[in-house]
């Protein structure tokens, strides 16, 4: 009697070369594990416990000692006039309490990001750290318009699905094998990143790509190998690091770019001041992840390099085929996008602002006539941007209460760091804890809002040019690979299931490891000859 096996309905009309299979709303949700519900339930009590403590309980020195003399912020130093120095020091314990509160909600996800954000503006008005005005205006930020225009120009290449032939037409050029392939990956993500400043949309554009790739080459329905879990872990490593060489590779980058020009007094940091410093280690930081992916994590068998379903790359050449010619909207869209980059990176010849050039691009996007998109085409994520408006205004409420340089200077007078203090230690303190806190917070625009401001206090306190470290430390904000949890196209491509915690871990901090040694090579050579810092040694 020949054997028979259960096979079900889905298993027998599976084709792991059918894109459709590999859509974001067919992979399965992760579900919160029993410690995350549990910090979720306790969020919000933990928070408000947090708010009252420090707002109306405690008796906090080093708040409590505050004089005129110790502020260093010229918003801080007006605030205290306008309030006197009584109410001014309970606008530190206010901003505090929010800061902790928001916090707390933050990490443990009690609510959602975006409402926390509306609470903290609502706080931070009702408690007089900011006048309501200039609370409110933080969703008018330059930046804020930035990333919402970044999402109009980016909306064109989904729309037209420019992006998605591109990556196609690349990885039948260039995919011979499997080395071309995982280049071919490493290219994409890079020019990707030049136009779209949301990780998680490059990553779902190219998911449905690398995912017939990774099936060509055996990895499919469950089953893992090497080609596979190399073809995802390197595609989230790509997504991150290609996004850290551009300023508009990221709404964080943008933040932090914000929080900086506030504290250094207008000095903006450029499109081309941010390409030519991270641009470069980017590129380095691609090749060597390739490297420790491909040949010491997880080394690809000669067996494993020879596709195992005939016709494979026919079927994305088929899938190229289906889109038709090149049409006069997507060399449209191209043709903006290349134009909107060129005035980015020649800002300092014609003196047009970034924002500025990007309201260009997308009135020209929108145009009824020559326009592609029309306003129901653009997703802009609301959620974020309004999470973003309470990230720039806890920004706001640090600059007016000179917080953030109150706390440091507090912590280093009880490590007894003093002003002898070497620049390299700080440099490699604050260089290490930003790499290390991905580890812990699953927001990069939480993370930017926490050390960016501590790096600028501490340049600040020790006396040294505010980007000296606080621009390293902002280079460092798309490092998060480590974990499922540390940023969304990691839980998103986590649910592939091509790879396991203890691989995603194992390669992850590896490169993390070798990102440390990369930035302070950086601070001593190119951020040096830039005359972004001093040099470490």
């Amino acid at each position: 009697m020949a054997e028979t096996t259960n096979v079900t309905p889905e298993e027998q009309v599976f084709d792991p070369l059918d894109m459709n299979n590999y859509k974001v709303e067919k992979l399965p949700k992760m579900q919160k594990s029993g410690f995350e519900r549990w910090m979720a339930r306790l969020g919000g009590p933990l928070a408000i416990l947090a708010f009252v403590l420090i707002y109306w309980v405690a008796n906090i020195g080093f708040l409590d000692n505050i004089t005129a003399e110790s502020l260093t912020g010229t918003k801080a130093i007006k605030r205290l006039g306008e309030l006197g120095l009584d109410e001014f020091i309970r606008s530190n314990y206010a901003m505090l309490a929010i800061f902790a509160a928001a916090i707390v909600l933050w990490v443990t996800e009690a609510i959602p990001n975006y409402l926390t954000s509306l609470l903290v503006i609502l706080g931070v008005v009702l408690t007089g750290v900011a006048p309501q005005k200039e609370a409110f205006a933080q969703l008018g930020h330059p930046v804020m318009w930035l990333n919402i225009l970044s999402f109009v120009l980016a909306s064109m290449l989904v729309k037209t699905k420019v992006a998605k032939r591109f990556a196609l037409w690349f990885v039948l050029k260039f995919g011979k094998n499997t080395r071309g392939i995982f280049f071919s990956f490493i290219i994409i993500n890079l020019v990707l990143s030049m136009f779209i400043s949301a990780t998680t949309v490059k990553a779902t554009i190219l998911l449905p790509i690398f995912m017939v790739v990774a099936a060509i080459f055996g990895a499919s329905n469950g089953n893992r190998n090497n080609v596979g879990r190399n073809l995802v872990l390197q595609n989230l490593f790509a997504v991150n690091i290609g996004a850290s060489g551009f300023m508009t590779g990221s709404g964080a980058n943008l933040l932090a770019v914000s929080l900086i020009a506030g504290a250094v007094g207008g000095y903006n940091i450029s499109y081309t001041d941010w390409l030519s410093a991270a641009l470069p280690m980017a590129l380095i930081l691609l090749f060597l992840g390739w490297f420790v992916g491909t040949c010491v994590c997880f080394p690809i068998k000669k067996e494993e390099q020879k596709p195992q379903i005939e016709g494979g790359m026919e079927r994305l050449r088929e899938e190229l085929k289906a889109m038709g010619k090149v049409n006069f909207e997507e060399i449209k869209a191209v043709l903006i996008f290349l134009g909107v980059l060129v005035l980015w990176v020649t800002k300092e010849w014609h003196g047009i602002d970034e924002t500025t050039v990007a309201f260009i691009g997308a009135i020209v996007a929108l145009m009824p006539g020559i326009g592609i998109v029309k306003w129901n085409d653009v997703d802009i994520p609301w959620h974020l941007m309004l999470f973003s408006a309470g990230a720039y205004v806890l920004g706001t409420g640090l600059n007016a209460t000179d917080l953030h340089v109150t706390i440091v200077d507090s912590v280093f007078n009880n490590l007894g760091i003093t002003a002898d203090t070497p620049y390299w230690v700080l440099y490699v303190v604050l260089t290490g804890f930003m790499l290390l806190s991905a580890l812990v917070f699953s927001s990069k625009n939480m993370r930017t809002m926490i050390f960016v401001p501590i790096a600028i206090a501490t340049a600040q306190k020790f006396g040294y040019p505010i980007m000296s470290l606080a621009f390293p430390v902002a280079l460092l904000i798309e490092h998060v690979y480590v974990l499922p949890f540390n940023s969304k196209p990691a839980a998103l491509l986590y649910t592939t299931n091509h790879y396991s915690w203890s691989d995603t871990f194992k390669f992850g901090i590896i490169m993390m490891a070798i990102a440390w040694v990369m930035i302070i090579i950086w601070g001593e050579t190119v951020l040096n000859w830039l005359g972004f810092t001093p040099g470490l040694f």
